[in-house]
């Protein structure tokens, strides 16, 4: 499972930066998505802290149940691939530029 879960890190970032370079619209979709997901990571967060904060309950035990949450898992794993799909993407632009 550790094997299949380094290459889809590896794998995915690679397959956004061809098709962005293939298909210049699937680009602003990224971009799309990106924005999507980091509104549902972040109210995910800012839900689960209230709610521990408002409950007058331990922090540091009680936060780990975001983990559970399918929803705040996606949206934080393509925050991830586009991170990494963005530094290739910066990367290569400034190399070709060079």
């Amino acid at each position: 499972m550790v094997v299949f879960l380094v290459l889809l890190v590896l794998i995915v970032p690679l397959a956004m930066l061809v098709g962005a370079w293939l298909f210049r619209s699937w680009q602003v979709i990224y971009y799309g998505v990106a924005v999507v997901c980091a509104y549902v990571f972040g109210m995910i967060s800012v839900v689960a802290i209230y709610r521990i904060i408002h409950d007058e309950t331990v922090f540091m035990t009680n936060i780990h149940a975001v983990f559970q949450n399918n929803l705040f898992l996606l949206s934080g794993a393509y925050l991830g691939s586009y991170g990494i799909y963005m530094l290739q993407y910066w990367t290569l632009k400034q190399l070709r530029r060079d």
